[in-house]
């Protein structure tokens, strides 16, 4: 009877060794951090962006000139920009709100910000429009973007405005502001023709600190602004009467 308790107590010792005997499942490694392996951060000082060029040029070249012109004793005196507005209507995006999302696109490319919804103030029942509804885009720029967009208004956009003899020189409101109006928004390098939805137009608003029109169109002029010729514009007068 011994004897067959021992061979029982064998067999069941032998599936319990066989199972401490078998090979334990690799532990898994947990997977490594990103940031680990990404470079180490900068931690000095970044480099500001460099200045506009036309900032340059006000200060170094266009505030002597005026000065001298107009007979200024302080720099304070001279004027300047102050900020420049874009509006651009959309009033198809009553029916259509993805008109709207299309002319933001164009307007964050050509100033390089993002623009502000304007909504109607009032309900016009014949133009089926309710309080509130959006109906247009506009954004400010002041600093460094309004004077690189200035840059490239004046430079690369303008010239390519189709049969081009100039702007308005009279389109001065008596209190330093420009008002121009732009009929397609393809004349700036930043929209590609292939990729627009419609043409669209815009109204630029340059404000600036002068006092009187002479004072602003000279600004104007001395940053290369085309402006019309006075015969040019007495020419045009007679062959409309």
């Amino acid at each position: 009877m011994a004897k067959d308790k021992d061979k029982g107590k064998d067999k069941d010792a032998k599936p319990k060794q066989e199972a401490q005997q078998q090979p334990k499942a690799p532990k898994k490694e947990a997977p490594r951090k990103e940031a680990a392996s990404a470079p180490p951060k900068a931690t000095g000082p970044q480099l500001p962006a460099p200045p506009a060029r036309l900032a340059i040029q006000y200060r170094e070249k266009i505030v002597p000139d005026l000065m001298k012109k107009f007979g200024y004793t302080t720099v304070m005196q001279v004027p300047r920009i102050k900020k420049i507005t874009i509006n651009m209507g959309v009033g198809e995006a009553v029916n259509d709100k993805k008109v709207l999302d299309f002319a933001v696109a164009d307007m964050t490319r050509i100033a390089g910000q993002k623009p502000v919804i304007t909504k109607t103030r009032k309900s016009i029942a014949n133009f089926k429009v309710r309080a509130g509804y959006p109906v247009g885009c506009m954004v400010t720029l002041r600093g460094a973007r309004m004077y690189e967009f200035l840059d490239r208004l004046v430079n690369i956009a303008i010239p390519r405005i189709r049969d081009f003899r100039g702007v308005s020189n009279r389109a001065f409101d008596g209190r330093g502001s420009y008002s121009l109006g732009v009929k397609e928004q393809i004349i700036f390098p930043e929209i590609e023709y292939d990729k627009i939805d419609a043409l669209r137009g815009m109204d630029i608003a340059i404000n600036t600190s002068a006092r009187t029109d002479d004072e602003a169109r000279a600004l104007l002029t001395a940053f290369r602004f085309p402006f019309r010729q006075e015969q040019q514009v007495k020419q045009q007068e007679q062959q409309k009467g």
